[in-house]
């Protein structure tokens, strides 16, 4: 082996033509030395001083000659201290979640060559944005429950293993929470989601079931597209990032991982600097909004004044712009916990209950937490319902938060950063409880794609783009053609034509109300077209839609939700 002239970009390692190149930042007035390893061994076997000479700003470079990559790791010494490359592909030391392990030390190390990997064909899916329905999980914590039922728990294969599931509730995405190699065991409490800093370039080797953490993130990609399922990753990035790394980051993932698109923090990483990005215009890039959450979390639970937001969620157009519909993520309580807790419940976190979301726009339906309660309990399931309801019947791209459609718990703990247990892994026996709940999303998920009216490609203008007699869409009241104005309504009938799309006439109803209303149903265009029931709260969608015996008229039992069909 022997040093010769190397290459300041790209950043990181590059094998190339018989030399390894190696390139890491380092400022002007610091130390910097490569480290290598034998691999497998524990001493330094070669070390190469890296100093000003090699350096182009502050980049320090350098390449050998006659490294055999496949038998050596790395690290490098800076300043005396060993520090992992923040461009590692992959790493090795650090393999077993919740180790204690400090990342940069000299048993954690980069590893330099991967084998080559069959694509086996795989291209991008290229799902547009309005006909996505996507799931957000966490790869541990979606298959690490010992009811999850599969081979590998808590890695990329258990996802694998869970995609005939996925596709057969209608899942065409799924968003996965950080999956880079991050500190779990840095603070007082464990970082059980990966928010903070890590090495951003390498997949997490604690979601292997081997040693072969690319190869096994790549066939989770490659069977997710095999499957119809894009495959999206959050990266949250730590203030202070450079954005070009961040968008190297990105290009990275998206060039070796063929990731469909990425989940960003645009307060970290600038908006512009990434969908401005030549290489990234191929990829979907998304972004954080609670206010859509907000607003039906309100909407479902009661509050008065919420008509005119509610109208405004429901038909905007959020896919090219990055947002994403969602009642509840992560960062908060789950879909059966916002309808049974009032209040946070966080104190196994050890934190004496101060942390997470103080305000969550959540009710109990009667009863804090676990009831016996028969009218709770059926009021409660009425509230899921309505909420799935409100979050896929909404245009622009739903997310469901894994676990919500058959009524996952985290009882009432709203911030399980910390918890690598059975509070925050999906708890698979619930399915088997609730399955009817898990065929009620299924159903309404279909009915959401056999009616384009429903996720329209273009934003919704309340104009009559074909000269048919009705506006593209319509808000109406107890009255027809009004909308309900009063602060004290609770209540909206939503019309959508869909003569330009060749679809029908579709009515939704919602009352949230805690009383019956009624509302006055828009006369059909052309004439002697009927209204059919064809979906609901109390019944999900009906396997055939029922004419309705008043044609001008139709009463919704409070806290309910009515879904119409013109023909």
């Amino acid at each position: 082996m022997r040093k010769v002239q190397g290459s300041p970009q790209p950043l990181g390692v590059t094998i190339k033509e018989g030399k390894v190149n190696f390139a890491i930042p380092v400022p002007a007035e610091k130390t910097c030395e490569l480290l290598l390893y034998r691999a497998g061994e524990g001493a330094v076997a070669k070390v190469y001083p890296m100093d000003a000479r090699d350096a182009a700003g502050e980049v320090r470079f350098l390449a050998i000659e006659g490294l055999d990559a496949g038998k050596y790791e790395y690290n490098y010494r800076i300043d005396n201290r060993v520090q992992i490359d923040p461009y590692v592909n992959e790493i090795t030391g650090h393999r077993a979640f919740g180790e204690k392990e400090d990342l940069d030390s000299h048993k954690v190390r980069g590893i330099m060559s991967e084998d080559a990997f069959d694509w086996d064909g795989d291209a991008p899916l290229n799902i547009p944005f309005h006909e996505v329905v996507a799931y957000s999980l966490h790869v541990r914590g979606f298959t690490m429950h010992s009811s999850s039922n599969v081979k590998h728990k808590g890695t990329f294969l258990g996802v694998t293993e869970k995609l005939s599931y996925l596709k057969e509730l209608g899942i065409n995405q799924i968003q996965c929470m950080p999956v880079y190699e991050f500190k779990e065991c840095e603070g007082v409490r464990q970082n059980y989601w990966g928010y903070g800093k890590g090495c951003y370039f390498a997949p997490k080797a604690a979601y292997s079931a081997s040693r072969h953490v690319r190869r096994e993130l790549k066939e989770m990609v490659r069977s997710c597209h095999k499957a119809g399922i894009e495959v999206v990753l959050e990266m949250p990035f730590m203030k202070g990032i450079l954005p070009q790394t961040a968008v190297d980051c990105l290009r990275h993932y998206m060039l070796e991982y063929h990731v469909d698109g990425f989940v960003i923090n645009p307060y970290v990483v600038p908006w512009e600097a990434v969908t401005s990005d030549p290489i990234l215009k191929g990829v979907k890039i998304w972004k954080k909004d609670d206010w859509f959450q907000n607003t039906m979390r309100r909407f479902l639970k009661g509050d008065e004044g919420m008509v005119e937001d509610v109208i405004h969620a429901l038909c905007r157009s959020t896919g090219e712009a990055g947002g994403c519909n969602y009642i509840t993520a992560h960062t908060g309580f789950t879909l059966y916990d916002l309808v049974s807790y009032d209040a946070r419940h966080n104190e196994a976190n050890g934190e004496n209950n101060q942390d997470g979301p103080v305000y969550n726009y959540s009710w109990n339906c009667g009863a804090e937490g676990p009831t016996r309660k028969q009218a709770v309990s059926e009021l409660r399931e009425n509230q899921i319902r309505n909420a799935f309801f409100l979050l896929l019947m909404a245009q622009g791209t739903p997310c469901i938060l894994a676990g919500d459609e058959f009524e996952n718990t985290q009882k009432g703990n709203n911030n399980v950063y910390c918890q690598d247990n059975e509070l925050s892994w999906l708890n698979w026996n619930k399915l088997k409880g609730n399955d009817a709940l898990f065929w009620y999303v299924k159903a309404l998920i279909e009915l959401r794609r056999s009616h384009p009216v429903l996720h329209r490609k273009e934003p919704l203008l309340g104009l009559d783009r074909i000269a048919c007699g009705i506006p593209d869409v319509s808000y109406h009241g107890e009255e027809a053609w009004q909308i309900p104005s009063e602060i004290s309504s609770r209540q909206l009938g939503v019309l959508y034509c869909g003569k330009d799309l060749e679809d029908t006439d579709c009515f939704l109803a919602y009352n949230m109300h805690w009383i019956e209303h009624s509302f006055a149903l828009p006369a059909l265009l052309p004439a002697g077209k009927k209204w059919y029931r064809a979906a609901d709260t109390a019944d999900g969608v009906w396997n055939k839609p029922e004419l309705l015996e008043n044609q001008k008229r139709m009463r919704v039992k409070e806290r309910s939700t009515v879904f119409l069909i013109g023909k």
